[in-house]
């Protein structure tokens, strides 16, 4: 795992959304396709802000989601709701090439297998994202994966559901999905993370963070959260 530390939010977005570009014109010029999964976060929507300026190969990029609370369509809860305010209202993508996580079914266990083939269908079976980008949460869960859920347990599917985390059932990327991936890229901001950064470095398994591959992975992180961090 590598890791890179930046003076603050902006510069971390910024150097994310540069990552993700590099990744997707590499890519597309190998593959014919970039498909990655982005996750929430303040941070995260100002990346996007900044991705949506590059100059990419658009029509052949495919977004899914890393997880997804389940709320009603345009709820500001929702992932997508900040994701098509800062990345999708930008560029040049049609429908088919956004894949929202369908958490307004009424059956959502029947949901995850729904997403799960929608995966397969773009990037194969097993199915093999080109980045997944990732946040770092103060307690140590990522994606949706939280301390203590039996979401956490799943090994034979790629999407799952959690019960209720923050007032929110929510539906996720699995570590057989996240773990896969060719790229996984933190993005990691604020004081708070100090702690499960560290411990997210020091590959920490007791965390949910810490059980997500770090083979290919980058951390990008701000002074506030790398702060205990030595050279």
């Amino acid at each position: 795992m590598k890791i890179e530390v930046f003076d603050d939010a902006d510069a971390v977005a910024r150097a994310a959304a540069s990552t993700i570009a590099t990744d997707a014109r590499a890519a597309v010029a190998a593959r014919g396709v970039f498909a990655f999964a982005v996750s929430g976060g303040r941070t995260p929507w100002i990346m996007l802000r900044a991705l949506a300026s590059k100059d990419l190969p658009w029509t052949a990029v495919h977004i899914f989601q890393v997880d997804e609370r389940v709320a009603p369509d345009g709820d500001p809860d929702r992932n997508l709701t900040h994701l098509q305010e800062s990345l999708l209202q930008h560029i040049p993508v049609r429908p088919e090439q956004v894949h929202a996580m369908p958490v307004g079914s009424p059956n959502l266990e029947a949901a995850t297998a729904q997403y799960a083939l929608a995966l397969q269908e773009v990037v194969g079976s097993p199915a093999v994202l080109d980045l997944v980008h990732l946040g770092l949460g103060p307690d140590g869960h990522t994606a949706s994966l939280v301390p203590g859920d039996p979401v956490l347990k799943i090994t034979n599917a790629d999407v799952g559901v959690t019960g209720v985390y923050q007032g929110r059932r929510r539906m996720t990327l699995t570590y057989p999905a996240l773990n896969r991936a060719r790229r996984v890229l933190w993005v990691v901001t604020g004081g708070e993370k100090v702690e499960m950064l560290r411990r997210l470095l020091d590959g920490d398994e007791s965390i949910p963070a810490g059980r997500v591959s770090s083979e290919e992975a980058l951390v990008i992180a701000d002074r506030a959260a790398a702060s205990t961090l030595t050279a």
